[in-house]
């Protein structure tokens, strides 16, 4: 089936703006925050660590997602490291598809999160276009990071190089055809307007992202507490047995078996991770990796 125009358009917005805004405007400070902490930077480009030019982490599923952006710690060209900020990003036109699109990313990011939970990744999600406050509060109270360009600063940009954008459904294909043909050969000098317009237009939002960001990997700990755990295995046949049962439980003689070896890491900006090991070598490995 051939691609309608206002499809077309679309596609073509989103990538121009992708261009300028996670390349142009974000790459460039993330790249220099990574390189004066000795973080790997990875984004869609060729890389000798993995095949083709995307950006693919699985998820805990086992489900390969192609991401914007992955920090790494002890990453280089020819090897992986360890993940510790995950960033994808996300254009739409009209808000009826913004909360679908609100729950691909949660959907993509929070798995490969749940997978790599023990170094308390960041991340983050870049959004242009018209979303939801439903949709976009969704994404934050599952913490993620946001950098939003609301639909109208985007054709207040575009207005910058007298290009008219303000499209809607009811628009004529052949407006749609005459704007791509125009996307496709747009000039350096309106895509360097572009940038600057967006720029004013995102400034703030850029700054609280990258605030976020830095304090998240910046961080650094300020206790362990290590808690072995000793005790008696108690089953009951169904919850009303249990709850009639837990007043006989003996909590003040210590004894049993061994468990587990509960750690309880705290950091600077509030973040705490908690994890129960069966064996001291792998708890071991782990403080070694923090």
């Amino acid at each position: 089936m051939a691609q309608s125009p206002s499809h077309k358009f679309g596609q073509n917005l989103g990538k121009l703006l992708e261009d300028i805004v996670l390349y142009d405007l974000l790459k460039p400070r993330l790249q220099e925050f990574t390189d004066s902490k000795e973080y790997y930077l990875d984004w869609q480009r060729t890389r000798l660590a993995r095949t083709g030019k995307k950006v693919t982490w699985e998820d805990k599923y086992g489900n390969k997602h192609d991401l914007d952006f992955v920090i790494e710690i002890g990453g280089t060209e020819t090897q992986r490291g360890k993940p510790v900020a995950f960033i994808e990003s996300a254009w739409r036109r009209y808000t009826k598809h913004s909360k679908n699109k609100a729950q691909e990313i949660q959907g993509a990011i929070l798995p490969i999160i749940e997978l790599h939970h023990l170094s308390a990744p960041f991340y983050g999600a870049v959004l242009a276009g018209d979303f939801t406050n439903s949709a976009l509060a969704q994404l934050e109270n599952n913490g993620f990071s946001l950098i939003y360009i609301p639909y109208q600063d985007v054709v207040r940009a575009f207005a910058q190089i007298d290009f008219d954008i303000a499209f809607d459904e009811e628009t004529l294909d052949e407006i749609y055809s005459s704007a791509s043909k125009r996307l496709a050969t747009i000039k350096k000098s309106d895509k360097d307007k572009l940038r600057q317009a967006l720029l004013e237009a995102a400034s703030s939002e850029i700054e609280r992202f990258m605030s976020v960001l830095k304090n998240c990997l910046e961080r650094y700990i300020t206790q362990i507490i290590i808690i072995p755990i000793f005790g008696i295995k108690y089953k009951f046949d169904d919850l009303d047995d249990a709850l009639n049962q837990i007043d006989t439980l003996d909590l003040d003689t210590p004894r049993g078996e061994f468990k587990g070896i509960e750690v309880i890491v705290d950091y600077s900006n509030n973040d705490t991770i908690r994890a129960i090991f069966n064996e001291r070598v792998v708890l071991i490995d782990f403080l070694k990796k923090l």
